[in-house]
């Protein structure tokens, strides 16, 4: 406890700032302060209350305060109010109420929410303005977050992500030249209607995730010829000859019926008139799922979610089964079988080899997965620069271009993108989407159209050196923030913690 008393010159009045002459009376506060060498510290604090003698003044008294300790109604001191609010930003309620016990600090998780107050609005949008969205709820619900490119610092947040809301932003804070931006479309209109003379910049990074998933359609689309190539090739020499076993009918797993089962769900809505929206409220679905449904044939669909299931650690020895299997006439033993394909290395159980067997026997056994990479993994290797890959990539890539010309035109055209980006080439853009138009896969040739009608802004992304880059940072600490609060708190708390956050 430390006893003191409030000495000096007569305050002002707060109210008409008179020099008080008057003494009125004096009384003792409490005044929780900051923890001296680990203990509790409390400060017992005599002030004067004081007349006001201005007639004209709505003030009778006043209590006087001492400047760097205490201020009306507070019971903790302003160093003490310093150190709870820096809790609060960093941790938020419940948290940092935990550490206030192990600091010895008296406040609960409301008192710590209660300093926390958002910082005002610049009356000013900053010149080169940082948009983009982030999920409250995926697929459900999303904001909008405003960044200061140029400062790195969050502007605003938005509650939505529509366009309505954040042309009214830009109107309420006019001065921004530049708009640094996704692709998003309602970002577009707004900017058009309410900015139509700043400069939108198309983001790098996202300009190239549209062109990975413009390669790895174009590779689902072919993926049938790089398996003719490998049913056309002989395969590798056993220890036993191989049989080719012919299946009744390809198996079934819980992926491929619900793939099956959605697409048919889809495809009926749409016949019925269904919008896209429609639908995916219907099936609870993201608009894109249900796009990918519509615009996907069915045998492409059922091949990409067989191939989402591992290959499992008896797939390198199925071959060497079947052949024994097909040799003994089904009459094999699962036991001697385990036996011999363990000293061949294999680190499975046993029940795995006998769960085999018995679908080889009900002629339910999944065919023998061919040595194909996966449209994924062509991708990577497409995307990737040259210098990163290894020589077997490097080979693998080769053969994979041998196969399919259309892969190999969109792999070209899509280094030569990269190119662009990297480099920031954006003069050569619109001779690059003309060849893609022009001779360039469906998937290739759809990336360049949408590319032709956000041209300015993608030539800009591909000019000017500024991006999304100081943008997305802040949405990854705002999934921080968000995840952090568990889905609680209101979006004002969520608003003024990200506004207050360094």
């Amino acid at each position: 406890m430390v006893t003191a008393a409030a000495c000096g010159p007569a305050p002002r009045c707060p109210g008409c700032q008179s020099r008080a002459r008057r003494v009125h009376s004096s009384y003792e506060r409490g005044l929780a302060e900051r923890p001296l060498t680990g203990a509790k510290l409390q400060i017992t604090l005599r002030v004067r209350r004081f007349f006001c003698d201005r007639s004209s003044c709505e003030r009778k008294t006043f209590v006087e305060q001492v400047s760097g300790l205490s201020e009306r109604y507070r019971r903790s001191s302003l160093g003490t109010k310093a150190w709870l609010r820096a809790i609060a930003v960093e941790l938020g309620g419940r948290a940092g109420e935990r550490l206030c016990r192990q600091l010895h600090l008296s406040a609960g998780r409301s008192k710590l929410l209660e300093l926390l107050e958002a910082p005002p609005v610049p009356e000013r949008s900053p010149r080169v303005l940082g948009v983009d969205e982030f999920a409250f709820r995926k697929g459900c619900t999303y904001g909008t977050v405003l960044v200061d490119v140029e400062a790195g610092r969050v502007v605003d947040v938005l509650p939505d992500r529509t366009s309505t809301t954040f042309a009214d932003w830009l109107r309420a804070h006019p001065g921004v030249e530049i708009v640094c931006r996704d692709r998003a479309t309602a970002y577009t209109r707004a900017v058009k209607e309410a900015a139509p003379h700043a400069l939108e910049v198309a983001d790098r990074w996202h300009l190239l995730q549209n062109l990975s998933a413009a390669v790895e359609k174009t590779c689902h689309q072919h993926r049938a010829c790089l398996r003719k190539r490998i049913e056309d090739e002989t395969p590798p020499s056993l220890d036993l000859p191989q049989m080719e076993m012919p299946l009744p009918s390809l198996p079934t797993t819980p992926i491929v019926e619900r793939t099956r089962h959605r697409h048919e769900d889809v495809r009926r809505l749409v016949d019925a008139g269904w919008t896209i929206s429609a639908i995916g409220r219907r099936l609870h679905l993201d608009r894109k799922t249900v796009r990918r449904f519509r615009d996907t044939d069915l045998d492409e669909l059922l091949a990409s979610a067989r191939e989402r299931r591992p290959a499992g650690v008896l797939e390198p020895f199925k071959p060497y089964l079947n052949a024994r299997f097909t040799e003994t006439s089904g009459q094999a033993s699962g036991s001697r079988l385990f036996l011999e394909i363990r000293e061949r290395g294999y680190q499975g159980s046993r029940q795995v080899v006998r769960r085999h067997l018995t679908a080889l026997r009900a002629g339910t056994a999944e065919p023998l997965r061919a040595d194909i990479p996966s449209p994924r993994k062509i991708t990577s290797w497409i995307m990737r620069p040259r210098e990163s890959l290894t020589d077997r990539q490097e080979e693998q890539l080769l053969q994979v271009r041998l196969v399919c010309p259309d892969i190999t035109r969109a792999c070209d055209l899509a280094r030569a993108f990269a190119d662009l980006v990297r480099n920031r080439r954006g003069h050569l853009l619109h001779d690059w989407i003309r060849q893609a138009e022009q001779h360039a896969p469906k998937p290739m040739s759809g990336f360049a159209g949408f590319l032709r009608r956000d041209l300015d802004a993608v030539t800009a992304g591909l000019t000017l050196h500024w991006s999304s880059g100081v943008v997305e940072g802040h949405v990854n600490r705002v999934k921080t923030l968000k995840r952090s609060m568990y889905g609680r708190a209101s979006f004002t708390l969520l608003r003024t913690r990200i506004l207050t956050q360094p």
